[in-house]
Order: structure tokens, then C-alpha cells, then sequence
């Protein structure tokens, strides 16, 4: 039997109306309604069609226009017409037009015997049920009966909480209870097993009065929707938003990685492990191409139960996973490999595999697991597996997809974290290889320090340095290069490697600072921070710096700063207090000058020099953190360690400090009279050998004989010289501690000497040559007055 077409262009009556006011189209159905042929209407005012010579309506605001007219008939009659309007845009190169249509089929109401009259309750795919004013079922169509379970004639009569005997069940009874009194329709969504599903399914309830003519409220209506897709794709995209919030917080490799775990649990799975492919040897990228077995690193697990029983191995340890397994299946495919519980073939492959060294699971119920492999920028990382026990669904595709979505932003997170950590430790392996291993042992002082990198910001430009100079002085050096990582550190590096350079020729902390800012100027102009074309702008790369130069002799301390915080002193007996110094611009500025200041240091005075990390905080002010630095030096208990430990816990908080930190402790020493001498010169080159005599009694009496002669020697040659090149008045210095004999000859001249190497016929040029080849170091210093020659000569055990 062939179906006839179902569209009736005559069962409407329809015209096309352009722009301009005229017919365009006119069809069969509008013939049958108003008598006029196409031929005589076409191409005509439409309004010569409007009954009795009524003005046309107003073109309306909008794109449609609805109402009734009376229309001319083609007998001469009026027929009153409802019409409907739409406004068409111009299309396919044409003007734009108006479609005018009027039904003129399917108007009249349906009989009773219709049997679309019953479909809309029926038939209806929704499931719909119909309750009295004691909320009990009246009726349900088909839908609804397959959502109960059971048939109408069955439970008609009893009311919902009946019906379904769940809590679920009487919170909707509730709700029908509230639509009924009050008259208002409401909407509530639910979650509900129905049939023999083994998961709930949403449901979204929307509950209506049902009145009579008078407006009365008879019963209520109830139509249930199925939205459990889209109730799961809402869960799905709501739990992928989380993921990318809460995962990657941090540049931890472990702390990203139980992130992962913590969002997948409960929420996908019941039990999740991350586990991570050890690094290579030197820190290498992970493989491109992984071959089983694979041996894997525990980094994070998370459980619906407490403990985490579900595994045999905790963080940190490792296990190795054969070729059959659904970890190295992901790793070596990079695929997702979902296996449950009762898969063929899957002994040695389902979940019961999963513990460590084979521990089973399987008492705990777990059903099914996926191995997720954790890949980014085309390497594969490890492994994130998930299992489910007290879920009794089992994973579904969507699943699948979703755990690969969520894994996928967290290994990107993971492998941000692994080059994060990569880099750092290398900036950090730099930074300690270029600061000292110890501190030197000096007869000027004794030196306790602490260096502490960055816990999040990255390693840093922080350094200090203490530096032996002649006359048994000391320098010390606290020092801080703006920004951080490897190159913050290899600046840093040659920072401080210019001080020591400088530090060498016994420039003044003021000298000392003016080249050093020199040196941050042309590092600036080298470091490439300028646009091409253009000159480098000065306090690109900047640093601040403190230095500071201790006599044990004079027990008197020079120092000055460059933008850097004023070192604290606490002398004996006495409260710790900021030295007022000159503050001085930071290193790189170029053009400003640095002020010294010398003060005078009792013996046993302990020095703090720092970096500002140790005293910056955002929950504290800086003269808060100060206060709090006072009072943990204020508690030295002769201990310079226990006190640098003090300091840190102090004034750091939990987890590290957000800046570098580099504290350098120092306790004074003074030298004592009686190991020094000293001996005005005359000019007389012939007095000589009385001022070596003198010399030889004075190493007698510091029981230093056997450095006898060749301290003869050096004092002979460097006074000899001052006397004939030199500028008087001479001064020869002798000073001795422990381990070091230091000869020093001053004299008002400014031109230093020059080691060279003398010619066979030359009758001079070899006295320095000697000078040093039988001491240990030797040099020259500038001083107010003039110069100062020196040398060191080493004592020994046999020498005391």
C-alpha cells in the first residue's frame, strides 16, 4: 500500500508578499479561501485584497506579525482571516518579501474516538503519570510503566512513596505534595535505579496542577525526563575543569602527581596509583621507546579507604612489571588499557595484578582497572592506574576518554615539574659550586654561615665569601644578584670572583664597590637584555652587595654597602643593633658614589651579615622581621652554628623561604701586643744588619728560631729596597700567630714594586724573585700614606 505525500500544499493558504507591496506568489490553497486565480492577483498591491477599502496594516517592528483581517472574496463577500506573517531577509540575489499563511485543514478539535487524542498521554515517549487530590496514581502511560517496573492496572491507587519504597521516593511524594497545595508547578531532579539497571540514572520530575473548568487544583501531573547523559557529560566536564584547577598548583613532580590522584578519587575510580619511570642516568629525558619489563617508581596513591590497602608498595619504592601486565601493555603501546575483571584471556592481566609483586586485590572486589599512560611532548612518563570495588558499574568508553583527558593535563603539569626540577637542581649544583666549601680559619676571626635557595622562586643570586688579606685582616662579603636561576647564579659566580680579584690588591670597601659596579655595567651591556640598535640602559642586571674589611690588629672594621641591608652587630656583653652606614645605590646604576665607614670592634663582637630573603616576608613588615632577627642573635650562647640554625628557624617559615638566603656569622678576634713588632727604618743602608739583629731577637724571643734565616733574608731584601727606591719614613712590621710569620715594610712612596726575571750581567732585579720563592704568598697595598710591601712566610710545627 503506497503512503500519499504528506505535505497538502493545499491544506494552507499561503502568499508571498515583496517588499514593495506587490503579490509574488499565490497558491492553490489561497484559491480555495478567497476565489481569486494566480493570474489575477499576481504581480498587484496585496492591499486590494482587504475587504471594504481598509488601509493596510503597519509594517510591524519585528520579523513576524500575526492578527485577523477581512479579506475581499472573489464573490464580493468578507472573510474574516487569521494570518501569520514572516519577514525573509533578501536571499539568493532577490529582495527581501513577506510569507503570509492560514490554515484551512486540521482546524476543527479531534473527536473522541481520535486516537491522537490519547497519544499525548499514552503514547508519549516521556514518561507521564497522572495523580489525585490524595496524591495517589490515577494515570501513567506506557513510559512510565517501563520507569516503575510494573504495570498501571497494578499499582493503581497507591501513591509514589508506595510505589517505590525508596527515600528518593517519598522526597518526591513530598514535592507532588507541595505543587498540590500550593498550585505552583515545580521542577526537581533525582537519581534513580529503574528495571534492572546497575547504576542510577538522573531524572529531571517536572510536576504540574491538573484543574477542572472551575480552576480548581484536582490532582497533580508528573512528567519524568531521563537526563542521565547529560547529567554525566555535565560530571564529565565539571570534573576535567577541576582537574585543570587543582592539578599543577605546584612545580612538584610528587605533589602534582597525588593531585592527579586526589581528583580521580572518588569521583572516577575507588583506587588510584601513580607510578613514574625512574630519570635517567645524569638526568636525562625519559626514552622515546619503552621495552618491557619496565620497572616503575611509586610517586602517589589515593583510596576510598583508609591506609590505601589495596597496595603492597608505598610512595618512593619501586616494582617491575612484566610484559604481560596493563602497565607495560600502556606504557609500551601508548594506549589506555581497560581490563575487567572477568575478561577472557586476562589471568595475570586483570586487576589482581596490580599489587606489588603480584599481591592480589582481588579481596577487595576490585572488578576492573584501566592503565592510563602518562604522556607529554611525545614522551611517556609512567603510568596512572584506576580501579574500581565499591563502584558496581563498570568503566564505560566515556570513562576512558575522561581519564585520558585528566591524565593527559596532568602529565604535562608532570613534566613541567620534571624540567622545573631538572633545571633547578642544575642552577643549584651551579650555585654551590661556585660558593665556598668552608669558610677559611683565619687568626682575625671565626666564621659560621648558611645558604639557603629559594623554596618555590627558583635558585638565586645570593653569595657571601670570606677572604684572608695581608696583616692578618679579613674581608667578608655578603652579596645579591637580582632575579634567579642559572644565570642569576653564573653571574653570582663572576661577582664574586671580581671581589676576590679586588679583594686581592687591598682596595678600600668604597674602591672595592665603585669597580664593582663598573663590572655590573659592562655584564649588563654583555648580557644581550638591550634591543638590537639600541644601548643597554643601565640597572638591567643589578646586584646588591656589603663589604667589610676586619683588623685583628687595630681591632677596627672598615665596610661599605651597595644597596644592600646594614649588618647587625652584638658585642660582648652588649644588645644587638643595625650599623649605621651609608646606604650606597645598588651595583649596575653607574655614576653614584659608595661611602665608607670604619668602626671599632671589641673582641669577641659577633658580625651578621645577610640577604634581604632572610628578612622579607609578605605576612610581616621588615621592621617586624628585624625585631625578630635581634632577638635570635640577642640569645648567642657562644655557639656561631647553633645560632645560624636560630636565626633561619626563626625568621623562615615552614616550607622554606620564598627568596634566596645567604647569613653570615662572624666572631672577632683581636691580635695580642706581644705578636707584634715594628721598627721605624733609618735611611741608612749601612744600618741594615742592626735592624736584622734586632729581628733575629725578637723571633727568639716568640720562640720562632728555626724561622730565623729565612726571615733574615725577606726583611733584609724588602728593607733594602724600600731604602733605595722608596720614600721615607720606613716602618718595618712584624706579626705572627699560630700558623703564619707576616713581614711588612711601609714606606711614603706610591710606586709599587714589579717582579721580573733578571739577566745573566744584570747586577740587580733579583731580590723579589727570591723574596718569592722562599715564601708563601707576598704582595703590595696601597695606603694613605703610601704603600706597604708584605710577605708571608709559613710556620710548622718544627718551627714552634
Amino acid at each position: 500500500m503506497s503512503r500519499v505525500y504528506p505535505f497538502d500544499d493545499a491544506g494552507t493558504a499561503r502568499a508571498v508578499i515583496g517588499d514593495d507591496g506587490t503579490l509574488v506568489e499565490w497558491n492553490e490553497g489561497a484559491v480555495r479561501l478567497l476565489g481569486h486565480p494566480a493570474d489575477a492577483v499576481l504581480g498587484r498591491p496585496a492591499a486590494k485584497l482587504l475587504a471594504g477599502g481598509a488601509p493596510a496594516p503597519a509594517a510591524p517592528p519585528g520579523p513576524r506579525w500575526e492578527g485577523t483581517l477581512g479579506l475581499r472574496h472573489r464573490d464580493g463577500r468578507t472573510v474574516s482571516v487569521w494570518l501569520l506573517a514572516h519577514h525573509r531577509p533578501p536571499h539568493d540575489g532577490g529582495p527581501g518579501d513577506w510569507l503570509v499563511v492560514t490554515p484551512l485543514a486540521g482546524t476543527e478539535p479531534p473527536a473522541a474516538d481520535d486516537p491522537l487524542a490519547e497519544a499525548g498521554l499514552i503514547q508519549s515517549p516521556c514518561a507521564i503519570a497522572v495523580y489525585d487530590d490524595r496524591l495517589r496514581l490515577r494515570r501513567m502511560n506506557e513510559a512510565m510503566a517501563a520507569v516503575v517496573g510494573l504495570p498501571e492496572e497494578r499499582v493503581r491507587g497507591l501513591r509514589i512513596a508506595e510505589i517505590g519504597g525508596k527515600p528518593q521516593s517519598e522526597e518526591l511524594e513530598r514535592d507532588l505534595f507541595r505543587v498540590l497545595t500550593s498550585g505552583r508547578p515545580l521542577d526537581v531532579q533525582t537519581f534513580l535505579r529503574t528495571g534492572g539497571e546497575d547504576r542510577a540514572h538522573a531524572w529531571l520530575a517536572r510536576m504540574a496542577p491538573v484543574r477542572d473548568r472551575a480552576g480548581r487544583v484536582r490532582g497533580v501531573s508528573m512528567a519524568a525526563h531521563d537526563i542521565t547523559d547529560n547529567h554525566r557529560a555535565r560530571q564529565r566536564l565539571q570534573l576535567v575543569n577541576e582537574a585543570s584547577v587543582r592539578i599543577g598548583t605546584t612545580l612538584d613532580v610528587t605533589r602534582t602527581a597525588q593531585e592527579l590522584a586526589d581528583v580521580c578519587v572518588p569521583a572516577l575510580a575507588d583506587f588510584v596509583t601513580i607510578d613514574l619511570l625512574d630519570p635517567q642516568d645524569g638526568g636525562a629525558e625519559a626514552p622515546a621507546r619503552i621495552t618491557a619489563p619496565v620497572r616503575l617508581r611509586r610517586i602517589a596513591q589515593r583510596s576510598v579507604l583508609p591506609g590505601v590497602p589495596e597496595t603492597g608498595i608505598g610512595p618512593g619504592q619501586t616494582e617491575q612489571y612484566p610484559e604481560a601486565s596493563p602497565q607495560a601493555d600502556a606504557l609500551t603501546t601508548g594506549r589506555t588499557v581497560a581490563v575487567p575483571a572477568a575478561a577472557p584471556g586476562a589471568a595475570g592481566r586483570g586487576p589482581a595484578r596490580h599489587g606489588a609483586g603480584g599481591t592480589p586485590v582481588r579481596e577487595f572486589g576490585v572488578h576492573c582497572a584501566m592503565s592510563v599512560p602518562i604522556q607529554a611532548r611525545g614522551l611517556t612518563l609512567g603510568v596512572a592506574v584506576l580501579c574500581r570495588h565499591r563502584r558496581p558499574e563498570a568503566f564505560t568508553p566515556d570513562d576512558v576518554l575522561l581519564a585520558e583527558e585528566i591524565t593527559a593535563r596532568a602529565a604535562v603539569c608532570i613534566d613541567n615539574a620534571r624540567r622545573y626540577s631538572r633545571e633547578r637542581e642544575t642552577a643549584l649544583a651551579l650555585q654551590r659550586s661556585l660558593l665556598p666549601r668552608s669558610l677559611p680559619r683565619t687568626a682575625a676571626l671565626e666564621a659560621c654561615s648558611r645558604y639557603l635557595p629559594a623554596a618555590r622562586a627558583g635558585v638565586g643570586g645570593d653569595w657571601f665569601d670570606v677572604i684572608p688579606l695581608s696583616g692578618m685582616r679579613v674581608a667578608m662579603v655578603v652579596g645579591d644578584v637580582v632575579g634567579h636561576g642559572i644565570r642569576a647564579s653564573a653571574t653570582m659566580g663572576r661577582l664574586r670572583t671580581a671581589v676576590r680579584t679586588l679583594a686581592d690588591i687591598d682596595l678600600a670597601p668604597d674602591e672595592l664597590l665603585t669597580h664593582l659596579d663598573d663590572l655590573v655595567l659592562r655584564l649588563s651591556d654583555e648580557s644581550g637584555t638591550a634591543s638590537a640598535g639600541e644601548a643597554g640602559s643601565p640597572g638591567e642586571l643589578g646586584a646588591t652587595c656589603l663589604y667589610a674589611v676586619y683588623d685583628p690588629v687595630s681591632r677596627r672594621c672598615a665596610l661599605a654597602r651597595a644597596g644592600h641591608p646594614p649588618p647587625v652587630v652584638l658585642e660582648p656583653d652588649g644588645a644587638p643593633r643595625a650599623l649605621d652606614l651609608p646606604a650606597g645605590p645598588p651595583l649596575g646604576l653607574g655614576g653614584l658614589p659608595f661611602e665608607s665607614a670604619e668602626v671599632e670592634l671589641p673582641e669577641g663582637t659577633v658580625l651578621a651579615l645577610y640577604t634581604d630573603g632572610l628578612v622579607w616576608s609578605r605576612e610581616r613588615d621588615p621592621e617586624t622581621s628585624r625585631e625578630m632577627l635581634h632577638a635570635a642573635l640577642g640569645a648567642y650562647a657562644g655557639s656561631l652554628d647553633e645560632t645560624c640554625d636560630r636565626v633561619l628557624h626563626t625568621l623562615l617559615p615552614y616550607g622554606g623561604a620564598p627568596d634566596d638566603v645567604a647569613l653570615l656569622l662572624a666572631r672577632t678576634r683581636g691580635l695580642p701586643a706581644s705578636q707584634v713588632a715594628t721598627w721605624d727604618i733609618p735611611a741608612d743602608p749601612a744600618l741594615v744588619a742592626p735592624i736584622r739583629k734586632q729581628v733575629v731577637e725578637q723571633l727568639s724571643d716568640w720562640a720562632l728560631s728555626e724561622a730565623t734565616f729565612t726571615t733574615e733574608l725577606v726583611v733584609s731584601e724588602l728593607v733594602t729596597n724600600a731604602i733605595r727606591y722608596g720614600s721615607h719614613p720606613i716602618r718595618l712590621r712584624l706579626i705572627h700567630d699560630a700558623n703564619t710569620l707576616t713581614c711588612e715594610v711601609s714606606d711614603a712612596s706610591h710606586t709599587a714594586p714589579h717582579l721580573r726575571r733578571a739577566k745573566v750581567f744584570d747586577e740587580g732585579g733579583r731580590g723579589l724573585l727570591l723574596v718569592a720563592q722562599l715564601t708563601q704568598r707576598w704582595g703590595s697595598r696601597h695606603t694613605a700614606e703610601g704603600k706597604t710591601i708584605w710577605a708571608e712566610l709559613p710556620l710548622f710545627e718544627q718551627d714552634r
